[in-house]
């Protein structure tokens, strides 16, 4: 087991390349969402989960199927139908467990079907842990941990973002930038701060 590699899955999924404040991926229900740290963090648990099981089974199915049958320009299009299969399932279960849950999501939760953050680490995990058709060693541990570690990253924006937005609604704002433009600002603001993490190296 390879600690150094982990230490460096772990620094750079989070910090330095933050999937949100660095990568710029999945926007739409940051922005969205987060308002309220409540249904923020339950989004963040349901977009880790997707991308730790994608993470998984896109894995299995770049080195089983796609390589052996030489089809891997498939990668795009096998990938989305396996996300769009796991946030079927997360939608099911949230309707189920938290309706009330389920009616603020609203439209954003399906979007995590298209979300980029979720795609995108799948295929990181390919083009990083794969050369000339072959999986490095240990390689599919290290995609497990990677999805891991970019759902936490998510979170971690995610819960600072709606921090940050339940205390500004107590201050009085001008219309002009009220409610998604001022969330905008504080996203550039936050992201500005996480580019500091790139003179963070391991």
């Amino acid at each position: 087991m390879n600690l150094g590699q982990y230490l460096s899955i772990f620094i750079s999924a989070v910090f330095v390349y933050n999937v949100i404040l660095s990568r710029f991926l999945g926007l739409c229900s940051f922005i969205a969402i987060s308002k309220e740290t409540k249904p923020a963090f339950a989004m963040s648990l349901a977009v880790m989960f997707v991308t730790t099981m994608s993470s998984i089974i896109t894995w299995l199915i770049y080195k089983f199927l796609l390589i052996p049958f030489n089809i891997t320009y498939l990668r795009t299009i096998s990938f989305i139908l396996v996300i769009a299969t796991f946030v079927q399932l997360v939608e099911m279960i949230i309707k189920k467990i938290s309706p009330p849950m389920y009616r603020f999501f609203g439209i954003y939760l399906p979007l995590i079907t298209v979300n980029c953050a979720v795609l995108g680490v799948a295929v990181l995990n390919i083009d990083m842990f794969f050369t000339n058709g072959k999986a490095m060693p240990g390689s599919f541990y290290y995609s497990v941990f990677q999805g891991i570690c970019v759902g936490l990253g998510y979170t971690i924006a995610m819960v600072l973002m709606s921090g940050i937005r339940e205390r500004l609604e107590f201050c009085t704002v001008p219309k002009c930038v009220k409610d998604f433009p001022l969330g905008f600002i504080i996203a550039s603001i936050m992201s500005m701060s996480f580019f500091g993490f790139n003179g963070f190296r391991f």
